[in-house]
């Protein structure tokens, strides 16, 4: 409108201002709207349409020109403000496809990297899995030749083991053989040793040299006992010594005799002499009437009491006799333990075989004074009278010393095999005690009492009341130092030293309970 106002003015048209503001608003709504010649050449043909007082007439020739240039200025005007628009747009979507291009290339490269990355972890594990399967297959391959070789040395040891079992059988098949003829060699060694001993007791009492000796000390043992009847003198000392004649060294102690030393014991069934008529031999003086027989040790007036049991010899002479009392020698131990001990066994120096026959342990064995086993038969008797305690002390080779300490102790008859009975146990020789409760039977060599098939007394030696065969022997192999370990069949206490530990020395003692 106000293009069209302008114009009108150059073109020297009237105009009317009061009717040209009334529709100004329109006019200028009219410019407003118009962005091409067109538009304008609408907007003028309305304007005049609106105001037809005031109509412009024909257009000039130049307003017409103005028109068109202006108008071509337009169209390229908005030629190359679309060209820019559509340039811009173009820039701006191909940035953005170039942005998302870059993106998804940086996200290619990412996921390529992840990729490769993961490639490269498996290449890796592939590798390891490929060297650990080659270092299997290289153990497998060495334990499959390992058990070949195992394979083909076991053929060889089974097939080594059948041939050893083989000559096994042979070898043992040939000693059962050797066995059988020794067997037989042996029976006939023992008809052979029979004969030989009926020979050599033959010729015993038939030799003439024997009986010669054995006259010759009927004499002197007649004259002997002639000159202690018929002497006063003699007769007083005999009766002096009966007098020192005790039932045990606590008799002994009480009487005043309080020196350790051997005493005359008597048994506590023969309390009176025996009047008999008695065999002597050389060796022996047996009372035929009487149960036990006594071995003469030495051939005084004063040792008529010092008798010994022994085996009952053959009768090679008589010899009218007088009174006989039947004594045993005995050690009184007078200072351990306040005195009056009477020692049944003593072990010290291994001078004495303890691998002795039943009947040697009944009656005893031994010197007193040393290593010695007083008699089952004795012990049994004094032990039965009253109560006795006994007192085991023992000393190995490292100079230790323990004891065992028995407040009641005695031994059944030799009808119940002098069966041991122990009661109240105490010391320093261990908690529990080695001498097996309840009662065991005494054995030896020649008297298997034990509860073992294995028989004792022949494998661990000695005559004792084994068990099966229980924990201590004190009647064992005597061995010495540097050999007395690792011994079965030592002189053994076993809960103070072990069962293989074979002790240096050893005693035996017993004193009535009320001393």
């Amino acid at each position: 409108m106000l293009l069209c106002l302008s114009e009108l003015r150059r073109a020297g048209m009237p105009t009317v201002r009061s009717d040209w503001r009334e529709k100004q608003q329109s006019c200028l709504a009219c410019e407003m709207l118009s962005h091409s010649a067109e538009s304008l050449r609408s907007c003028l043909l309305d304007c005049t349409a609106i105001c037809p007082p005031l109509s412009c007439g024909p257009l000039p020739a130049t307003l017409e020109n103005y028109i068109q240039d202006n108008m071509k200025k337009e169209m390229v005007e908005i030629q190359q403000n679309a060209v820019q628009n559509q340039t811009a747009v173009m820039i701006e979507i191909g940035t953005n496809l170039l942005n998302q291009t870059a993106e998804q290339t940086r996200k290619l490269t990412d996921v390529e990297a992840q990729v490769l990355n993961q490639t490269t972890r498996l290449e890796l594990q592939l590798l390891e899995h490929s060297l650990s399967t080659n270092k299997l297959e290289k153990q497998i391959l060495d334990q499959t030749s390992e058990i070949n070789k195992l394979q083909d040395k076991n053929s060889f040891l089974e097939k080594k083991v059948l041939d050893m079992e083989d000559k096994h059988i042979v070898q043992l098949q040939s000693i059962k053989e050797e066995k059988d003829e020794l067997q037989v060699l042996v029976s006939k060694q023992n008809s052979i040793i029979e004969e030989l001993e009926k020979q050599l007791v033959t010729a015993t009492v038939n030799n003439s040299v024997l009986q010669k000796q054995q006259h010759e000390l009927m004499e002197t043992v007649h004259n002997l006992l002639t000159m202690m009847s018929t002497s006063n003198s003699k007769n007083s000392l005999v009766a002096k010594e009966e007098q020192i004649i005790f039932r045990d060294c606590a008799d002994a102690f009480k009487a005043g005799l309080t020196t350790s030393g051997v005493y005359a014991l008597r048994f506590p069934n023969s309390t009176e002499e025996k009047k008999c008529f008695c065999t002597i031999s050389a060796k022996a003086v047996t009372a035929p009437k009487a149960k036990d027989v006594w071995l003469w040790r030495q051939f005084r007036p004063m040792d008529l009491l010092g008798f010994d049991k022994v085996k009952e010899h053959p009768s090679e002479g008589r010899f009218p006799g007088s009174n006989y009392a039947f004594p045993l020698q005995a050690y009184c131990d007078m200072e351990t333990g306040g005195g009056g001990w009477t020692i049944i066994q003593r072990r010290e120096d291994g001078s004495v075989d303890f691998q002795r026959t039943w009947r040697e342990y009944k009656v005893g064995f031994g010197n007193p004074s040393g290593e010695h086993w007083l008699g089952n038969e004795f012990v049994s008797q004094v032990t039965n009278q009253k109560r006795y305690v006994l007192k085991i002390h023992l000393k190995d080779w490292e100079g230790n010393e323990a004891y065992s300490l028995y407040e009641h102790f005695s031994l059944s008859g030799e009808d119940l095999n002098y069966r041991i009975h122990l009661k109240g146990l105490t010391g320093t020789a261990g908690k529990i005690s080695s001498i097996s409760q309840p009662g065991n039977d005494f054995s030896t060599k020649d008297a298997d009492n034990d509860k073992c098939i294995c028989k004792c007394s022949q494998m661990l030696t000695g005559g004792w009341w084994f068990d099966a065969c229980g924990p201590s022997n004190l009647n064992g192999m005597y061995y010495p130092q540097r050999q007395n370990t690792n011994k079965f069949n030592g002189i053994k206490w076993y809960y103070w030293k072990g069962s293989g530990y074979s002790l240096k020395a050893t005693a035996m003692m017993i004193r009535p309970a009320d001393f």
